[in-house]
């Protein structure tokens, strides 16, 4: 393999996530904005992170509210999803435009949407300005999660929703599982047959029988006897067999009268 500079230094880190940030200006209205430019940045606190142009409508209401709900959609929002990042809150209502609810959230005054799978409240912490972009920098107040996904034991399947990414222009469906943490170093294991309730209890009772048949001498005897006359009912049908049948002409048998 042979590599070569790419003309222009850019941002190569593909796929990214394709969220929908939900906020809510001083004045009660809601908004969207679609964003790829987001993440993790601690574990605890738990703390995320959004980049957004100073241009666009949902900066000014999430710099002067202080929070912002990002939104993790499945393929069934993808349309919204890009709809929310090619148009602009100051013209039109999302919300009703693509059909979804404003969701109360628990924490901050920013609403969720209801039929995203995922919605994490995020509180404002600081804002670095960077250039093109300015970095919300949050904290994770709530987590909310469509209970469809959860597992008697509150375990979420987060690969069971059909999350959806973003490739340099490209929206695509997360595919196929090729391992979990840890799985380069964990050591395999033997996976060990265990037999079945029914095996566990046919063997036995079958031993047990045949070792008191063993034992029981009128059982032997009557065994032995009928093994004698299975042989002789089979000699004497093969002989009855054998003198049924007619000779070929021209076959040099025992029985050819030519």
């Amino acid at each position: 393999m042979s590599k070569i500079q790419f003309p222009k230094p850019g941002n190569f880190i593909y796929p990214v996530p394709a969220v929908m940030v939900s906020c809510q200006g001083t004045d009660g209205k809601p908004n969207i904005i679609t964003i790829a430019w987001t993440g993790t940045i601690c574990s605890d606190p738990p703390m995320a992170y959004i980049s957004v142009r100073k241009e666009r409508h949902s900066y000014e209401m999430i710099k002067e509210s202080g929070c912002f709900v990002i939104n993790l959609p499945d393929k069934a929002l993808a349309h919204a999803c890009d709809y929310c990042g090619c148009t602009s809150g100051r013209k039109v209502d999302k919300f009703k435009e693509c059909h979804l609810t404003p969701a109360k959230s628990s924490v901050i005054s920013a609403p969720m949407i209801e039929e995203a799978p995922v919605s994490i409240e995020c509180k404002v912490t600081q804002v670095l300005p960077l250039g093109t972009h300015d970095m919300f920098l949050a904290e994770v107040v709530a987590v909310h999660v469509d209970d469809r996904y959860m597992d008697d034991k509150n375990a979420f399947h987060m690969d069971d929703i059909g999350m959806i990414a973003y490739e340099h222009g490209t929206y695509r469906e997360l595919g196929d599982k090729l391992g979990t943490f840890g799985f380069a170093v964990r050591k395999k294991t033997a996976k060990s047959k265990t037999p079945s309730s029914k095996d566990k209890k046919s063997k036995p009772l079958q031993t047990a029988k045949n070792a008191k048949q063993k034992k029981d001498p009128s059982f032997a005897k009557a065994n032995s006897e009928k093994s004698k006359k299975d042989k002789a009912s089979k000699k004497a049908l093969s002989g009855k067999n054998a003198s049924k049948e007619k000779p070929k002409k021209g076959n040099r048998t025992s029985n050819n009268k030519y």
